[in-house]
């Protein structure tokens, strides 16, 4: 019968203390069979190199067996060699071999012990970084064989976990256990600040940075620091531009497959959470619960600067680049500065000439979502928004929120160059190329350029006269 190393060992400790000569014979005989089961591994030595390096691994763990035992038996031989000692010193002896042995296996850095020196060899690669295990697929290295495995499910698509309530497949059988607390509903870790309940412990941990305010991931190419690996993973991708979520009906590219999710309910039309107030449909639930504060009331984010306040901690966000003058997003054609992602997605649309949006009623067609809103209201002659003043109203929120202006005569746009104010954002748009000198309206007839729009109209008709008189003269 083959017997396992710690058996090997068990053997050699469980020798009976007899006479000094019977002991060197149990010893000797303990050390061949030993060293015969080695040598009937060792000669399969060729073969397992065709195997997997676990065997390689098990003869590395018997020759260390091998030793141990060896070296006991210098201990042992040494402490019979002396006549009249006291027998009891023979667990003195075996203590301090696995003191010893102990030591050996016991992580220098931490602290941390290991039934083995192959395990402590493992452990060590946490404190040295070494990876010696790397997928040829897409070079992620590990420290493991075992999470080399794991790993490679990802390429090949394996999943043979699979859940007998919802019939859900996995790669890892842990990731399997924690999926089943999903039916079961059992929630063991506990947050001891607010008493929130959670199903696994990185729940846990990540929520209790929220109230320990700890961002231990930070980005290496702007020093930003985030809660959760996954989002400094998101983020890195604003620095690289990969975008690797792609949406199958418009091949529409995302940072996140959230993103990607949100955005496939454009082709759908799906909006399944709707306000039990007012009806009102949304295609995510965070956009339902963002919206019923308007019907609570509910502003609990207040800027510092002005004092308004809003139902989200983003639109307070946004808010506040008015006051910062921050404008993060860059114009790839005309170097242009937004300070909202969305405001630069809609300005590049006027090079790009782009116009997703079109009217279900006509063939118009607009590059904001919230024009084609407003314009089909012309259709169904909706005007859903009512001033509380004057009873007057409007397409839509934005004109109402201008129009109620007029009579609290509130003129939040403050220009930068002078203590003017106004009432509208464009209306400072238009006053600030005073100071800029800016004339963004260019005739194509004559180049002659203007601040305002509305004078480029007026200054086209000019051109229609000409053109016009023009051709009576030459039919004459």
């Amino acid at each position: 019968m083959k017997l396992l190393p710690q058996q090997l060992i068990n053997k050699c400790w469980n020798i009976p203390i007899r006479r000094a000569s019977e002991h060197q014979e149990e010893l000797k005989s303990a050390k061949t069979e030993f060293i015969k089961e080695d040598r009937e591994n060792m000669s399969d030595l060729e073969p397992c190199r065709m195997k997997h390096t676990e065997d390689t691994e098990e003869q590395r763990e018997l020759m260390e067996v091998k030793e141990e035992c060896e070296e006991l038996s210098e201990v042992e031989e040494e402490h019979h060699d002396k006549p009249g000692e006291n027998p009891l010193s023979r667990s003195k002896t075996k203590k301090t071999f696995l003191k010893k042995r102990e030591k050996s296996t016991t992580c220098t850095q931490c602290g941390k012990s290991l039934s083995t020196k192959q395990h402590l060899d493992v452990h060590m690669r946490v404190h040295t970084g070494e990876k010696p295990f790397t997928c040829h697929q897409c070079g992620k290295r590990f420290t493991q064989r075992g999470s080399l495995q794991s790993h490679m499910k990802v390429h090949t698509g394996e999943k043979s976990h699979t859940c007998d309530q919802c019939g859900k497949s996995f790669t890892q059988k842990g990731n399997l256990k924690s999926h089943m607390k999903v039916h079961t509903g059992e929630k063991p870790h506990t947050c001891d600040q607010r008493g929130k309940r959670f199903s696994q412990s990185s729940s846990l941990k990540e929520h209790m940075r929220i109230h320990t305010g700890e961002k231990p991931f930070t980005c290496d190419q702007c020093g930003k620091s985030f809660k959760q690996k996954g989002h400094l993973k998101d983020h890195k991708r604003v620095h690289t531009g990969e975008k690797p979520h792609t949406c199958d009906q418009c091949d529409k590219t995302f940072l996140r497959s959230s993103a990607l999710k949100s955005h496939l309910q454009v082709h759908t039309k799906e909006k399944p959470h709707s306000c039990s107030v007012c009806g009102k449909s949304f295609s995510l639930l965070s956009y339902l619960n963002e919206h019923e504060k308007t019907h609570t009331g509910v502003r609990e984010y207040m800027c510092f600067e002005c004092e308004k306040t809003f139902i989200s901690a983003n639109q307070l966000k946004l808010h506040q680049r008015i006051h910062t003058g921050e404008k993060p997003y860059k114009c790839s054609y005309c170097d242009k500065r937004f300070s909202q992602s969305s405001d630069l997605k809609t300005h590049e649309r006027i090079h790009t000439g782009e116009k997703p949006h079109k009217c279900s009623h006509c063939d118009k067609r607009f590059n904001q979502s919230s024009h084609l809103k407003a314009h089909e209201m012309i259709h169904t002659g909706e005007k859903p928004y009512k001033c509380s003043q004057c009873d007057k109203r409007f397409s839509d929120s934005s004109s109402l929120k201008s129009h109620e202006r007029i009579h609290t005569g509130e003129k939040p746009y403050k220009c930068s160059h002078c203590d003017k104010r106004f009432s509208q954002s464009s209306s400072l748009k238009t006053h600030e190329r005073i100071h800029t000198g800016e004339k963004p309206h260019t005739c194509d007839q004559c180049g002659k350029s203007f601040t305002i729009k509305n004078q480029l109209k007026i200054h086209m008709k000019i051109h229609a006269v000409e053109k016009l008189h023009h051709h009576r003269l030459k039919s004459r």
